[in-house]
């Protein structure tokens, strides 16, 4: 694919996008940041173009798609220039809707494509469990339990928690998770009538003093329960989640490449395996770098040759409705309709 690609943002992510670009075949990539120690890592690493000038950048180029990969509280910053320049763009997964509103009112006048990350929903597991609920094979479902847990300081060991956006309470670590997660939980389960739930920091992690490192989620989709917990305090990374279901039970723990189903009519459990491509040097083995460049390549799909993405602007939305509902319920100690 011939295709000129501008990557905002040269952190963790936006290198991941880099490497996920180039894997697809895509070369012709120019990396913006305006830190220097990121533009001159990119380049050494990737051999791409970088620039710490955006206007002038995009004054002078003109590119086929952007990916926004910088914190959460700018992203609406060159959302808003991807719809001024009438580029396709992809942004990584939100936790503040600064703009929002106006932003997809934009977007849906001049048809210009913003598709928000949705990255778990390309994990082999998560497909399959998806497939598994849409074709009720557990019977009706009573009651979902999820815990994701990961512990911060092992997120960039190369820097201090401090020196990122994680450590700012707005978009804390634990506070972004909430909605990574419940972006694929709600594109699967729909969303709930009710909400309640309790935030709060529970330990000390140096550079994150003034975050909340765990929230607790209730949520009534009147039929079922869902408890959701996530947080950035376990000491070893995990995703476990359960579904009850009046015929069979579906247990998922990421550490076991396989999903286990325990069937009442015949009191077995059985294993539905799946394979996942090798982690990135660096991350955690379950943190495959396939999903990731799924994502990209159903993204530039999407963009240049027609489909579907899985996500938009306004679930996001929604979602981030779920998460500040809940703050708002641990803060009133009142449980939240959900309109």
């Amino acid at each position: 694919m011939d295709k000129k690609i501008l990557v905002i943002g040269l952190g963790s992510m936006g290198n991941r996008r880099i490497r996920c670009l180039q894997f697809l075949g895509i070369h012709n990539i120019v990396g913006f940041d305006t830190r220097e120690d990121r533009r001159k890592n990119s380049f050494e690493l990737y051999k791409i173009s970088v620039s710490d000038d955006f206007n002038d950048l995009i004054k002078k180029q003109a590119f086929d798609a952007w990916i926004i990969s910088v914190p959460p509280d700018c992203h609406h910053i060159y959302m808003k220039q991807a719809i001024l320049h009438n580029v396709p763009a992809f942004i990584e997964a939100s936790v503040v809707d600064t703009d929002m509103i106006d932003i997809m009112t934009s977007a849906s006048l001049k048809n210009i494509l913003l598709a928000p990350s949705c990255t778990l929903y390309f994990h082999p597991a998560v497909k399959a469990i998806f497939d598994i609920v849409r074709k009720n094979e557990l019977g009706k479902i009573s009651s979902v339990l999820y815990h994701s847990g990961q512990y911060l300081p092992d997120w960039h060991t190369y820097e201090p928690v401090k020196d990122y956006y994680v450590s700012k309470n707005a978009t804390g670590g634990a506070r972004e998770i909430v909605p990574f997660e419940l972006t694929w939980l709600t594109q699967m389960l729909g969303f709930p009538q009710r909400i309640t739930g309790f935030y709060k920091k529970t330990i000390e992690i140096l550079g994150a003093e003034d975050i909340d490192d765990t929230y607790c989620l209730l949520l009534d989709y009147q039929s079922f329960l869902m408890s959701l917990t996530v947080d950035v305090v376990s000491r070893v990374a995990t995703r476990r989640l359960t579904i009850n279901g009046s015929e069979k039970q579906l247990v998922w723990n990421w550490d076991v490449d396989a999903i286990q189903i325990f069937d009442s009519s015949t009191g077995m459990w059985s294993n539905l395996n799946y394979e996942i491509k090798a982690a990135q040097n660096g991350y955690n083995k379950n943190i495959t770098e396939g999903m990731y460049i799924e994502e990209m390549e159903t993204f530039l799909n999407f963009s240049f040759k027609g489909g579907l993405w899985p996500s938009s602007l306004e679930h996001d939305h929604k979602v981030l409705r779920i998460l500040y509902l809940a703050e708002t319920s641990s803060d009133s100690d009142t449980i939240m309709p959900f309109k």
